[in-house]
C-alpha cells in the first residue's frame, strides 16, 4: 500500500491505495466521486475524463499515486454553490447535448479545457478538441452546438460554410 494525499474537488484527501489502482477507481470507491465514470478502461471513450492540475486527463490511465500531491476535479467539482450549474452545463441541458447521459461527464470535462484555452473556438475547433471523447447516441451535432454556445458563438453548427449568424 502507497500513501497518497490528494485535494479533489477542493478538499484533500489521505489514504493508502495499493499502487497499480487507477485514478477512475479511487476517485469512484475510494471517494463516492460516481459522477465520473467507467467507460472503457482503455483510454479510448474518454467518459472518465477530470482535471488534474487544471489540464483533463483520463483517469484510467492516470494511477492514483500519480495523483499525489496534486489536484483533481471532478464532474462533482464544477457545480457552484448550492449546486449551480457553470454556463457549459446549462448549454448541454439548453442544447439537448446527451441522450443516455453516460458520455456527458467526460465530455463536459474536456469542453470545459477546451474552452478555457480557446475561449471563442470555431465548429472544427469544438470537433478537433473533443475527438478524444467519444458518445454513442448523439451524432455530436448537439455537443458542439452546446460547447460553442456557452463560448458565446452563436453557430449555425452543421450548416454549409459553418457560418455564424
Amino acid at each position: 500500500m502507497t500513501k497518497i494525499t490528494v485535494k479533489v474537488d477542493g478538499t484533500s484527501y489521505t489514504d493508502e491505495v495499493e499502487p497499480r489502482t487507477l485514478l477512475v477507481h479511487y476517485l469512484r470507491e475510494h471517494l463516492g466521486k460516481t459522477g465520473t465514470v467507467v467507460g472503457c478502461d482503455t483510454s479510448n471513450c474518454g467518459a472518465c475524463t477530470v482535471h488534474l492540475d487544471g489540464r483533463s486527463v483520463k483517469s484510467c490511465n492516470v494511477l492514483a499515486v500519480q495523483a499525489d500531491g496534486r489536484e483533481v476535479i471532478t464532474i462533482e467539482g464544477l457545480a457552484g454553490p448550492g449546486g449551480q450549474l457553470t454556463p457549459l452545463q446549462e448549454a448541454f441541458r439548453d442544447c439537448h447535448a446527451l441522450q443516455c447521459g453516460y458520455c456527458t461527464p467526460g465530455m463536459i470535462m474536456q469542453a470545459t479545457d477546451l474552452l478555457a484555452e480557446n475561449p471563442q473556438p470555431t465548429e472544427d475547433e469544438v470537433r478537433h478538441g473533443m475527438e478524444g471523447n467519444l458518445c454513442r447516441c448523439t451524432g455530436y451535432h448537439n455537443i458542439v452546438k452546446a460547447i460553442l454556445q456557452a463560448s458565446g458563438a452563436s453557430s449555425s453548427v452543421g450548416t454549409s460554410g459553418g457560418e455564424q449568424s
